[in-house]
């Protein structure tokens, strides 16, 4: 079968012709509809982040998928279920706490592999299995926007988070900062869409993401303009803020940007980065206006199956300007290198 893959030393992922997967005992053979490209595949390709599986000199990529069962094989699915895997597995250890718990997204990176990121293959092939557990039934009709579920899951496990920090008091969330205007920052201002929302990047119009955003009714703020810092004076405090870049110096100036009582939600992997920080003020302005920091990655069942919720409650337009770019296996390029109008990007395999 066919597989997208990023080879050892390559600098562009390949179709490659892979064994077609046999399910196991507990698996079910899923047969691919569309994978999601987003920033995280670009670092794999980079070698950023992630790694091969022990072995093997290709990694197949993907963790952005939706599929339909092809072979339940003893598993509680039917035969044509639409399924979303979840991205985390075991490692070769085998099973540990994290997962008997079913709390996979919150091991430490060396307790977890990562489908398509670290250490094991993806989904972006023709076919894939998956032990029942790590599979997410959704409804049909939403079957072609089904890889939107895993990012959404990637949001829904951050605001969980921020909602949970606030939980010893009566928290009002009436305004966001989302800091990112990328292809996660757009979702999570669509995600928002019962408050006030600004979202924070650093280009001019015209500009589809700038577009989009005033379709949401969202306010862009261009950071060249207005650094996060003076966003309370430039605008209004924010009672939260979303933080999409890895830019290391938004876990700092997120803080700044807080109203009293406000949490900061940091999900971008930064680089090293070294600058003079005044711990003092950064100290006194947690401690004294009960502001928080957490930090998200990666994503559980529970937050998959928010999302499929979440999924269908997004207006239908938005699905059809969010997504711009859905490339067929072979132009499958076009999903990796898009032009400058693209803003979520998938590769299909096959359709329902």
């Amino acid at each position: 079968m066919d597989a997208i893959a990023i080879r050892e030393g390559a600098s562009e992922p390949v179709v490659l012709d892979v064994p077609r997967p046999e399910p196991a005992t507990g698996e079910a053979l899923v047969r691919t509809l569309r994978v999601g490209v987003d920033g995280t595949d670009h670092e794999v390709i980079a070698g950023n982040h992630g790694g091969f599986p022990a072995g093997e000199s290709h990694l197949v990529m993907g963790h952005e998928a939706v599929g339909v069962v092809e072979d339940p094989n003893g598993t509680e699915f039917d035969r044509g279920d639409v399924v979303v895997p979840t991205v985390r597995r075991p490692p070769p250890s085998g099973s540990n706490e994290y997962f008997e718990r079913g709390e996979a997204d919150m091991a430490p990176p060396d307790a977890t592999l990562e489908r398509g990121i670290d250490g094991a293959h993806g989904f972006m092939s023709e076919y894939f299995t998956s032990p029942a557990e790590f599979l997410i039934e959704m409804p049909d009709e939403f079957a072609e926007w089904g890889f939107l579920v895993e990012p959404i899951s990637i949001s829904e496990k951050a605001l969980e988070l921020a909602r949970a920090s606030r939980s010893s008091f009566t928290w009002n969330l009436e305004r966001a900062l989302v800091l990112g205007n990328g292809s996660l920052g757009l979702l999570t201002v669509a995600m928002l869409d019962d408050i006030e929302v600004y979202c924070l990047g650093r280009t001019g119009r015209p500009d589809p993401t700038i577009e989009l955003l005033d379709q949401l009714g969202a306010t862009y703020i261009d950071s060249r303009e207005t650094p996060v810092p003076e966003m309370p004076t430039a605008h209004e405090p924010v009672d939260l803020v979303y933080e999409a870049t890895g830019y290391p110096k938004h876990a700092v100036s997120s803080v700044e940007a807080l109203a009293p009582n406000g949490v900061a939600a940091l999900l971008g992997v930064p680089d090293s980065w070294t600058a003079e920080v005044d711990l003092g003020r950064f100290h006194e302005e947690l401690v004294m206006q009960n502001k928080a920091i957490v930090g998200s990655v990666n994503s559980g069942p529970r937050h998959f199956r928010a999302a499929v919720d979440r999924l269908s409650e997004l207006p239908a337009w938005f699905f059809e300007e969010y997504v711009t770019t859905v490339s067929p296996l072979d132009s499958f390029h076009e999903a990796f290198n898009p032009d400058d109008t693209a803003i979520k990007t998938a590769v299909e395999f096959d359709t329902l």
